[in-house]
């Protein structure tokens, strides 16, 4: 099959979304699919026209502030200039979606979300309130609609109205074999976060508790607006010394942070999955997570627990930690999600 892929951004930007179709993008190549990932480059740093592990990827600049919306026209017009038996838009949240539905016309539209409910500031609530009835359209033109879970699948029924039997779940996979002979809790009061640094994270909260947890440090992997907030946050409360920053780490350095980690907190308010969760516990990490939201659906009571993100939350949460066994629920490998989603395209 031709299939195209259509997302706010490519690899070798990162990002879950960018992660999820590069996962995808590259096994349906090794399975005898034509793939081509059609994306913005805000920046323009990237080639306009690039092939990587067999994926043709054009690249278009866009309005992008604040690495949001992502608005290209010129992305809409050469949408409308494809043939292909599938086409794929991934993202809610930005018009590159929109542009595909308009795009699609007698293409089989499949559309991953990715969705959480709300903008990450109140100024990209209130604009996400006029762009729902573009958003509702998307739904209902899609032929499938595929949520990377339960809570992201619920969240779109009761919102926009739409049938149960027009979704799929199929989670977030991983790399499973990348996480074979790796034991986390190696050093167990150093503490990690992975992702991007906004104040929706609940990075803050972590911080917060450092002073009523003495000997535990914290590493924080990511880059993003609020850094500047939170290193202001830890040089106030007086342990900027026990916080580490590390960005654009290579995927090696990243898996030997899991490896060398004790336990991971991820009290995100707006996740429709939650990759770095899934791959610290395949790590053999400890987890605390948010419990309101997609994260819950983590929660195990042992290996990972969920909390209100609090500064006091984090701290009994921690106190309470009691060695666990390995993670009691399944996650999937990309290999399978590839499978199951090759299914949904030739679904009736």
């Amino acid at each position: 099959m031709k299939i195209i892929q259509v997302c706010p951004r490519y690899f070798p930007d990162i990002g879950g979304v960018e992660t999820h179709v590069r996962e995808i993008a590259e096994r349906l190549v090794k399975m005898g699919h034509k793939v081509e990932v059609v994306c913005t480059d805000p920046s323009g740093v990237h080639p306009k026209n690039d092939f990587i592990n067999g994926v043709s990827i054009t690249r278009f600049r866009s309005f992008a502030p604040h690495d949001a919306y992502f608005f290209s026209p010129k992305m809409a017009s050469y949408l409308k200039t494809l043939d292909a038996e599938i086409l794929h838009a991934h993202g809610y949240h930005a018009f590159p979606a929109l542009f595909a539905m308009t795009a699609a016309r007698n293409k089989r539209f499949i559309f991953t979300p990715h969705y959480h409910g709300k903008g990450h500031t109140s100024l990209r609530n209130m604009l996400l309130t006029f762009y729902n009835p573009f958003g509702r359209a998307i739904f209902h033109r899609a032929n499938w609609i595929i949520c990377v879970s339960e809570y992201e699948k619920n969240l779109i029924k009761g919102k926009f109205d739409i049938p149960e039997e027009r979704f799929t779940v199929i989670p977030n996979g991983l790399n499973l074999s990348e996480f074979k002979g790796i034991i986390g809790a190696k050093y167990p009061h150093r503490i990690l976060h992975v992702g991007r640094i906004e104040q929706y994270k609940g990075i803050q909260h972590v911080i917060g508790a450092l002073p009523e947890l003495p000997g535990y440090t914290f590493t924080i992997v990511g880059k993003g607006p609020y850094e500047h907030s939170l290193q202001q946050l830890a040089a106030d409360i007086g342990v900027s010394d026990r916080v580490t920053w590390k960005k654009d780490l290579s995927r090696q350095d990243l898996l030997q942070e899991y490896a060398s980690a004790g336990l991971m907190i991820s009290l995100s308010s707006f996740e429709a999955y939650g990759i770095t969760v899934a791959e610290a516990l395949a790590s053999g990490l400890q987890v605390i997570v948010n419990k309101n939201g997609a994260l819950e659906e983590f929660v195990d009571g042992t290996t990972c627990i969920g909390i209100e993100p609090s500064a006091k939350n984090v701290i009994g949460a921690i106190r309470l930690l009691k060695p666990s066994q390995s993670y009691q629920k399944r996650i999937i490998d990309w290999n399978e999600v590839v499978e199951r989603t090759v299914k949904t395209y030739i679904k009736d």
